[in-house]
């Protein structure tokens, strides 16, 4: 053990090689249910001292976390509780390498935060979509890792079809340089699609080519309250008839939710009087934000007029609409604050999400009378935010204790019965490991066993996560 510390510094330098002290912020994860503890947290500066790094472990049998931002909710980025894994956390490799404006891509490097990301985007009068609440803590690899999502996924995508190209070093400590900037390579198997999406188990994602967009030269936003999900379902569908590709975002938010807001943060906004489900509607304009606020006013008074609301409000400024999408944002941090909850990062065909929620709903207040739903999320692409918390009075840590597994039967049941999954962004972790393995085929889990085993023989990388 000492032996292998020392290599590690003379890889990466004393001052990047941890063990001794706080290291809460990299054993700890973010919800603070899982507490681990690592041999040592060590921080590489380059690709080529991750290779190095990777290998020492390999020889001296030390597994590897890979770390990015650590802002993961599934467990996949801590260590477990043996003292004998290696956290290699990738913050130090945040540098933007390139941009390429005539080809809309970016190179950068894995431990760049995605706020920086798309603040270097915009400096050059482009745009990086990918929004996620963590978006001033979080990275890019492992945004990459995690094939986040986030509220713009309806009109650009995930984290994978905003990415081109990848470096990654493998089990065996060998650099795959794939930065290609291409959208179309149709040379064999998309060896990106494999480590994306892969929480860190098959490699580490060192940097990546990313696709940028042409920057809209309006964003507007607008609140709206329905009486129902079936018309905020409507609602989706008349706002795509209306503004097609323009509909950048569409959040759902459910009453008990925003409550919670309300509560916890009081003095943000109330852009409307409390009502069952209120939307949150982004259009993205070419032109000017007058004729952005314009063809939104038009359509929710179409809207309007067919009862799929009950009230609305259109920011009038940039500052306005931030302060809505802050409401939006702030709903994990009011539920943080409230305590411990059991959480589900889940997605059904959108046609389906009023029957799945009123019948889980259902199911689960049948149980436990009394239990806070707390609902929202991206109705726009199907993926539901669906937690449980204890009912009022009752301790959050000890109903999760004792009910996590129970709730979660009722919950994955629905999403199975309505034909989804049981992670639409989030990913699997420890947290959902032994679901994942009940839910997917056996014909599928024998494909991804075989992938692991082939990339990574040692079982070096994550283990113990996703499979």
């Amino acid at each position: 053990m000492a032996d292998l510390l020392a290599a590690l510094a003379g890889v990466v330098g004393p001052a990047h090689v941890l063990t001794q002290g706080d290291l809460s912020a990299w054993v700890v994860d973010w919800r603070k249910r899982w507490r681990g503890r690592a041999l040592a947290v060590v921080r590489p500066g380059s690709t080529a001292e991750v290779a190095q790094v990777v290998r020492l472990c390999a020889a001296h049998g030390h597994a590897i976390v890979p770390q990015g931002g650590n802002t993961g909710l599934v467990g996949a980025s801590v260590p477990d509780g043996s003292g004998t894994q290696v956290v290699v956390n990738l913050a130090r490799m945040n540098h933007v390498r390139h941009v390429d404006r005539a080809n809309l891509a970016m190179t950068v490097e894995a431990g760049c935060v995605l706020q920086a990301v798309q603040e270097a985007a915009a400096a050059q009068d482009l745009l990086f979509p990918l929004s996620l609440a963590a978006e001033g803590s979080c990275t890019i690899g492992g945004n990459l890792a995690t094939n986040a999502g986030g509220t713009q996924v309806l009109r650009y995508g995930n984290a994978r079809e905003l990415c081109l190209g990848l470096e990654v070093v493998t089990a065996t400590g060998e650099v795959w340089d794939g930065l290609y900037a291409l959208r179309k390579d149709n040379t064999g198997y998309d060896l990106r699609d494999l480590f994306i999406g892969s929480e860190g188990t098959l490699g580490l994602i060192t940097a990546a080519v990313l696709r940028l967009h042409p920057r809209p030269a309006a964003l507007v936003t607008a609140f709206a309250t329905c009486a129902s999900l079936e018309a905020a379902v409507a609602l989706l569908q008349h706002a795509r008839s209306q503004a097609a590709a323009g509909l950048t975002g569409f959040e759902v938010m459910g009453e008990r939710a925003l409550a919670l807001v309300r509560r916890h943060f009081p003095a943000l906004p109330r852009p409307l009087p409390p009502a069952p489900w209120s939307v949150l509607l982004e259009l993205s304009d070419p032109h000017s934000e007058a004729q952005g606020r314009e063809q939104m006013e038009a359509l929710l008074a179409t809207a309007l007029e067919q009862g799929l609301i009950d009230d609305a409000a259109v920011a009038q400024s940039q500052a306005q609409s931030r302060a809505l999408w802050h409401v939006r944002e702030s709903i994990p941090l009011a539920q943080a604050e409230e305590g411990l909850n059991i959480k589900h990062d889940i997605s059904v065909p959108v046609s389906h999400i009023p029957a799945f929620v009123a019948a889980t709903d259902a199911a689960l207040l049948a149980r436990w009378p009394g239990a806070r739903l707390v609902n929202f999320g991206h109705l726009g692409d199907g993926n539901l935010h669906y937690n449980v918390q204890a009912p009022e009075g009752q301790a959050a840590a000890q109903f999760l204790q004792d009910h996590e597994a129970e709730v979660n039967r009722i919950v994955y049941a629905a999403v199975h019965e309505h034909a989804g999954s049981i992670s639409a962004e989030h990913g699997i972790g420890v947290l959902k490991r032994e679901e994942l393995a009940r839910s997917k085929s056996p014909v599928a889990l024998g494909m991804m066993r075989a992938i692991k085993r082939a990339l990574d023989p040692q079982d070096l990388l994550n283990p113990g996560r996703v499979l």
